[in-house]
């Protein structure tokens, strides 16, 4: 028992030193006790308005030497998933790019993805989001410029503001004050000069006064007729151009003729990996009076047949590929070079 509590002391002495030394430490030096915070060491912001301030801002740099291409693009017509981009079988890495549509001037940043160099048609493919913002028709090859970009930081010097309310305070404005001269306190004489007179009109002017307001109610009269006179022939017009409008045959209102095409125009509809469905496909073009060849094409160590229809006379016989099914047809520029090489 003796042991138990000489060592309940000593752990009490103990404790009572480790307070005491804690609390001289946190001693200040006037003998305050204060505990260091954790902002004591923290440098304040400078001012809004502090000299020689700069702020950090980015900005987006062309960067031609990573990528720039100027080539034909093309939309499938097709929906597409991933927003605005383009594809480009030079394109080694994904990139941030500035997109322009040369022929209207039309911009937007996007990506940049890879494609296979094997897939006909443009090299560049455009995805929806990226045709709808620059103004790309679907099947219609446009030129399109494509330059990687890169964000760069630059600092630029803060302008301090100067806040309007001070500087009105600084510089306050002369108020001019003149004395106003007493006001004299009215007389009974002038009061009764002040006080309302009844004027009696003679007899001719009396009559005068009711011929003016015996005219006065007949024109108010005849306006109320005329008025409603004029309503009715409104009511009447209406109904009768009504009746113009239903009699109009819509059907009868002419289209605007097809566009013509230079002489040999072909389109390409498709592409198959398997031969009687390029045949099917053909002679459906066939047999809805546009001509159609197929052709076989090596692509990647494999055999594809590739369907063309044409030659084509005017545009309207894109559009009736297109309602055939066809959503892919569009006019291949070099059809003379590819039929020979085919």
């Amino acid at each position: 028992m003796t042991g138990t509590v000489f060592m309940n002391a000593s752990r009490w002495r103990m404790s009572m030193a480790l307070i005491a030394a804690m609390g001289l430490a946190a001693c200040d030096e006037n003998g305050g006790f204060a505990l260091p915070t954790a902002g004591e060491d923290a440098s304040e912001p400078l001012p809004a308005n502090a000299p020689n301030q700069t702020v950090q801002s980015e900005r987006d740099v062309e960067r031609p030497d990573i990528f720039e291409v100027t080539d034909r693009g093309l939309w499938d017509g097709r929906p597409s998933l991933g927003g605005v981009w383009v594809a480009h079988p030079d394109a080694q890495d994904p990139e941030r790019v500035m997109i322009v549509n040369t022929e209207n001037g039309r911009e937007i940043v996007g990506a940049l993805f890879r494609r296979e160099r094997e897939n006909p048609g443009p090299l560049l493919q455009v995805s929806s989001d990226a045709a709808e913002e620059l103004g790309i028709l679907a099947g219609a090859p446009t030129e399109l410029s494509v330059v990687a970009l890169r964000r760069e930081e630059v600092e630029v010097e803060a302008t301090p503001q100067e806040n309007p309310v001070v500087a009105s305070l600084a510089a306050p404005v002369a108020v001019e004050s003149e004395a106003l001269d007493p006001v004299e306190p009215a007389s009974e004489e002038s009061a009764e000069d002040d006080a309302p007179v009844a004027v009696v009109l003679p007899p001719a002017g009396a009559a005068a006064s009711n011929a003016v307001e015996a005219g006065a109610a007949a024109a108010a009269t005849a306006g109320a007729a005329i008025a409603a006179e004029t309503a009715d022939v409104i009511s009447d017009t209406a109904e009768a151009a009504e009746e113009v409008d239903e009699a109009v045959d819509v059907s009868a209102v002419i289209a605007a003729p097809p566009e013509p095409l230079p002489p040999g125009t072909i389109a390409q509809v498709g592409i198959y990996s398997v031969e009687a469905n390029a045949g099917a496909a053909a002679k459906q073009i066939i047999d809805a009076g546009i001509p159609a060849n197929v052709f076989a094409q090596e692509v990647g160590g494999r055999t594809v047949w590739r369907v063309v229809a044409g030659p084509l006379a005017d545009d309207s016989a894109v559009s009736q590929l297109k309602a055939m099914g066809f959503v892919d047809a569009f006019i291949v520029d070099d059809d003379g070079d590819d039929a020979a090489e085919e």
